[in-house]
């Protein structure tokens, strides 16, 4: 295959409609069907066409590269790894020094772009580490980029929009961490992706179908979000950046990711929830400072209804209820909204008391973070016993549940891994209002596969 160099700089469709992009997204693509699980391709008649596929990978990121200088020593790696691959005899890839030369978080600049390839798995699509390639562009406000100097630094996090990708990315995933490339050895990692323009435009999807089927009427504001990607990815940006930064602030448990750990479902729920409503919550401080700039005041308005209207209408459905963590993260916050009064399902119409909400949801993070301060000075079993008790004061657990019935009735003197057997894959199932919900709305849910930034909502 012969390409002239690609003029500079090209504009977004140019880039994505180049035959440079177009031929090494046909080859990675062609790629992917001689792959593996553990990204090999093991099959000796296959291994002639592979390497005529790398050529043309290979040649496209020649032509590329101009287009990218800021990557150009990812470039390099890139091209040294894809070779060292073939000399290999395509055995168990290896990207480790081009993982390395990446690094998107030294450059988040508003539009900045970057191509990235990589043999990887892509959460909430494929588990097989493929080679898979993406092109991207930064998403950096003016008043994130002064959240993050501030009072909310996060150097790890890259928040993107999707301009093109190869078949792992149009899935429901949304994130581009490191640790899903294929390595030799696991380094420390400086920047973790999520494409907030899939975020934005799956909520804004989830949410206009879900308002209809609930007669729920949206505040002005909120509705805004939906006639408005743009305004909803920035919402989607500052919720994320201090998402994403209290995963490790806090009086938290020792190990509050429980990373390797099989631990009950229901911890993971509340480490989530418990990150959402921080944000939450410091959006509600954000939009009360008089100091605040307008953008960032009313971008933190937007984060408080997005982190409601995500949780409980897209979240609480989305998936199997085998172990579905953030789903009963949803469930746990709309009953707890219900049940203190400030959402209501009355003559099939849902309403929300907006003056009520910040304090009633901040109550909730507040007895999640006292959860988190008392894990210290107890045992590890007290704290899933506790954890438990804090949900179960609010969604019913299944009539069989073991865990329900209380500690007497529970393994305590075995090996923890028999108390987490005994939770239920589904817990704490859907309610009626949200068994009945889920026939109307997962057909909507589902639609979002794929979905970025420019589709029809």
């Amino acid at each position: 295959m012969s390409q002239a160099t690609l003029p500079k700089p090209l504009s977004n469709h140019e880039l994505v409609s180049s035959p440079a992009w177009l031929a090494l997204k046909t080859a990675a693509t062609e790629f992917q069907g001689l792959q593996v699980q553990d990204g090999s391709v093991p099959e000796d008649s296959d291994k002639p066409r592979a390497a005529a596929l790398l050529g043309t990978i290979t040649e496209s990121l020649e032509v590329l590269a101009p287009q990218f200088p800021h990557d150009a020593d990812y470039f390099q790696a890139l091209h040294r790894d894809l070779a060292a691959w073939e000399q290999a005899g395509f055995g168990i890839p290896d990207f480790l020094d081009a993982l390395l030369a990446f690094q998107p978080q030294l450059a988040r600049e508003d539009g900045l772009r970057h191509l990235v390839l990589f043999p990887m798995y892509t959460q909430n699509g494929s588990t097989n580490r493929l080679l898979e390639a993406v092109l991207v562009e930064v998403i950096w406000p003016e008043f994130i980029a002064a959240l993050e100097a501030g009072d909310y630094s996060n150097k790890l996090f890259v928040p993107l929009r999707f301009l093109a990708f190869t078949p792992g990315y149009d899935t429901n995933s949304a994130v581009l961490f490191p640790e899903s490339v294929a390595i030799r050895e696991t380094p420390s990692f400086t920047w973790g992706a999520i494409f907030q323009d899939r975020e934005a435009a799956r909520f804004r999807r989830v949410l206009k179908s879900a308002a209809r089927i609930t007669n729920l009427e949206l505040p002005a504001d909120a509705a805004e979000m939906l006639g408005d990607q743009a305004l909803t990815e920035e919402t989607f940006v500052m919720w994320d950046l201090i998402h994403d930064r209290t995963h490790m602030r806090g009086d938290l448990p020792f190990d509050p990711f429980m990373i390797k750990q099989r631990m009950p479902f229901f911890l993971y729920s509340l480490e989530e929830l418990r990150c959402d409503l921080t944000a939450f919550r410091e959006c509600v401080k954000i939009a009360q400072d008089a100091t605040a700039d307008t953008a960032t005041r009313h971008h933190a308005k937007l984060v408080q209804y997005a982190v409601i209207f995500d949780r409980i209408f897209r979240f609480a459905i989305t998936g199997t209820r085998t172990r579905n963590y953030d789903g009963l993260g949803g469930q746990l916050l709309f009953a707890w909204m219900h049940q203190h009064h400030v959402l209501h399902w009355t003559d099939t119409k849902l309403t929300i008391d907006w003056d009520q909400v910040p304090e009633v949801v901040s109550n909730l993070g507040h007895a999640i973070d006292e959860l988190y301060w008392r894990s210290i000075d107890r045992p590890k079993i007290a704290h899933w016993l506790a954890a438990y008790e804090l949900v179960s004061a609010t969604l019913t657990p299944h009539p069989a549940s073991v865990w329900a019935k209380g500690p007497d009735a529970l393994p305590l003197t075995s090996p923890l891994r028999e108390m987490t057997n005994q939770v239920m894959d589904d817990e704490f199932p859907l309610s009626m209002f949200y068994e009945a919900l889920a026939k109307k709305l997962r057909p909507v849910i589902e639609s979002t596969v794929g979905i970025t930034g420019t589709s029809n909502i």
